[in-house]
C-alpha cells in the first residue's frame, strides 16, 4: 500500500459563505460545491443524520485543496473559546505563501481578517504573519524576501 498524496484539508466553518469569498480573495479558486448527506455521509463521518454542505477550493499551483464545510445537521459545535490560541493542540493553521504580504492582508482585512501578531521577519528569507480568518479560522502567510 502506497500513499499517493494529501487530498485536501478540511474545516468546519460557521458561515460558508463568508468562508468562501475569504478564501477566493486569497488566491485560491472555487473547484465545486455539494450537498453532503445520506447513510454513507453518516458512516463515514461517525455521526447520525449528517447533513451538510462543502466547498472544494485549490490552491493556484493545482496541488493543494481545501475543503470547506458548514454543518446544517447536527449543527457544528465550538469546544472551549471560539478563538483558541495558536497552540491549542489540533489543527495549527493552514499556511499560504504569497508574493506580497502586505497587500494580502489589506485584501483579507475587508473579509474580516485580524492579524494575530505582527508581521515578522524570519532571518533575510521571509516574512511571516499569523491572522484569524473566517469561523477563527488560523491562516499564515509567508513572503519570500531573498
Amino acid at each position: 500500500m502506497t500513499l499517493h498524496r494529501m487530498d485536501n484539508v478540511g474545516i468546519v466553518v460557521e458561515d460558508l459563505e463568508a468562508a468562501v469569498a475569504f478564501f477566493t480573495e486569497l488566491g485560491m479558486t472555487l473547484d465545486g460545491r455539494a450537498q453532503i448527506e445520506g447513510l454513507f455521509a453518516d458512516q463515514a463521518v461517525g455521526l447520525e443524520g449528517v447533513r451538510s454542505e462543502i466547498a472544494m477550493l485549490r490552491t493556484p499551483d493545482g496541488h493543494g485543496k481545501l475543503e470547506l464545510a458548514r454543518y446544517h445537521h447536527p449543527t457544528a459545535s465550538v469546544d472551549g473559546s471560539p478563538h483558541p490560541p495558536p497552540n491549542t493542540v489540533g489543527l495549527h493553521r493552514v499556511m499560504f505563501a504569497v508574493d506580497d504580504i502586505d497587500d494580502t492582508l489589506a485584501r483579507l482585512r475587508r473579509h474580516g481578517a485580524e492579524l494575530i501578531g505582527e508581521v515578522a521577519r524570519y532571518r533575510d528569507v521571509y516574512r511571516l504573519c499569523y491572522l484569524r480568518g473566517p469561523s477563527g479560522i488560523i491562516l499564515a502567510l509567508a513572503e519570500r524576501t531573498s
